[in-house]
């Protein structure tokens, strides 16, 4: 996987602006905090994203997959707002369960979401390498 850079632009904080990768991609849906049972355990924004992390490692983990293959993250938040409140949580649960690896990223504000309790919905693209 290589991470692209304009080398005149500024270095983005937390995220790489573009992916090249080659080998067996894995698609994975939106992706709420409810634990194994569907139940949702914290309306706390930051106690989800960290439950949907785990969530997208587990099913990963099905394509033999891991957290360094991912090459992209779409994050949909109700509240951009609540969204950078929790930045400091949000940033400790990505460190613990993805680690120091910040493939493409994009962050949209959305008027609601499927699951009614859900704070954040989160979809992956990752790439096995050959």
């Amino acid at each position: 996987m290589k991470f692209l850079q304009p080398p005149n632009w500024p270095r983005p904080k937390g995220y790489a602006n573009g992916v090249l990768a080659r080998g067996s991609m894995v698609f994975v849906s939106g992706v709420v905090g409810w634990n194994a049972q569907g139940k949702f355990a914290s309306r706390d924004f930051a106690a989800q994203v960290r439950q949907a992390l785990l969530n997208i490692v587990e099913i990963l983990g099905q394509a033999k997959a891991k957290p360094e293959h991912i090459a992209r993250i779409t994050w949909y938040v109700l509240d951009k707002n609540e969204y950078m409140a929790a930045s400091k949580a949000v940033g400790a649960a990505y460190r613990e369960i993805i680690g120091k690896h910040y493939p493409a990223m994009t962050v949209v504000e959305v008027s609601g979401l499927v699951e009614a309790d859900a704070r954040v919905e989160i979809e992956v693209t990752a790439v096995i390498p050959e």
